[in-house]
């Protein structure tokens, strides 16, 4: 029987030390762009994909995380009783959302071992891993593209992107060989990832970007994976292992990314989906041509 992803995986426990002093008391995943924390982008595309169970991996100072899930009874009375409809279902579509679990990890050891905590969570399925930082903004989520690869193929799938110049050395590398004519060009299967690489070392132009889904087999291969540098367990040492069993698909996604975890990328996406809100759109654009660039 074919197998179906229904649980996605979000590491946030991480401390978040780029934005400081704004993260240190509260989550960098709580950062607003617009007026939506950015981790409820990923959970909204989770939800978009098919995904009916999250798992969010914490750590200490995540609460408001947790908060912003749950349900407010003295907000929503207060709204109920002042007659503002629009925000109490905003509000309310918050926690009604979908079913979230949590799963603390206590000391902040890597990606690997991040998706590790919530193997008992998730169990013998196969599952998503969303990164919150990447926001990405496309017609068909991110996710859903690649759970249509998954469906078709059963193999693991990590979503990529070109990057061009020295930029490539920020991330995870993917050696790849073309995949057949299906997806139209946009698969590849993997030979082989490299951590950061010098941009002379990099094996192509391909960067490994914060969508993954994977077979359960990774959760054995991460429990034996020895800790790296820093004590840290890397997903990439993990992959690299399963590789070595399983098929992996990298899949070169439709739509445009927004590295939130950078101050920069923060900004680029705080604009450009400003600029996409209906209510927002023709004022803020009008704005931005009143000034003196």
């Amino acid at each position: 029987m074919p197998m179906k992803v229904r649980k996605a995986v979000f590491p946030a426990a991480g401390l978040g030390t780029r934005f400081l002093p704004a993260t240190k008391a509260q989550p960098k995943e709580m950062l607003p762009i617009v007026d939506k924390p950015i981790i409820q982008y990923g959970v909204e595309e989770a939800l978009s994909a098919g995904c009916d169970q999250i798992i969010i991996v914490t750590g200490r100072g995540k609460q408001s995380i947790e908060d912003h899930f749950d349900v407010s009874y003295e907000l929503e009375k207060m709204l109920e009783e002042r007659h503002k409809t629009d925000l109490l279902q905003i509000v309310r579509s918050i926690s009604d959302m979908i079913h979230i679990a949590y799963v603390r990890q206590k000391e902040a050891l890597g990606l690997g071992h991040a998706v590790l905590m919530a193997r008992e969570l998730v169990g013998q399925e196969a599952f998503a891993v969303l990164l919150a930082d990447d926001v990405i903004d496309a017609e068909v989520s991110c996710l859903k593209q690649m759970m249509q690869v998954f469906e078709e193929t059963q193999c693991s799938v990590i979503a990529t992107q070109v990057v061009e110049g020295p930029g490539i050395s920020a991330y995870g590398v993917l050696d790849v060989k073309k995949a057949d004519g299906r997806f139209g060009g946009r698969l590849f299967e993997v030979n082989n990832m490299v951590e950061k690489p010098k941009p002379e070392h990099a094996p192509s132009k391909l960067a490994i970007i914060g969508r993954y889904i994977l077979t359960p087999r990774v959760f054995e291969i991460l429990a034996d994976t020895p800790h790296g540098t820093g004590g840290e367990m890397q997903l990439t040492d993990g992959l690299k292992a399963l590789l070595k069993e399983q098929r992996i698909y990298a899949y070169v996604y439709e739509g445009r990314r927004y590295d939130a975890g950078d101050k920069l990328g923060f900004l680029k996406a705080t604009v450009e989906l400003a600029l996409k809100r209906p209510e927002l759109g023709e004022q803020f654009r009008q704005y931005l041509r009143s000034l003196q660039l």
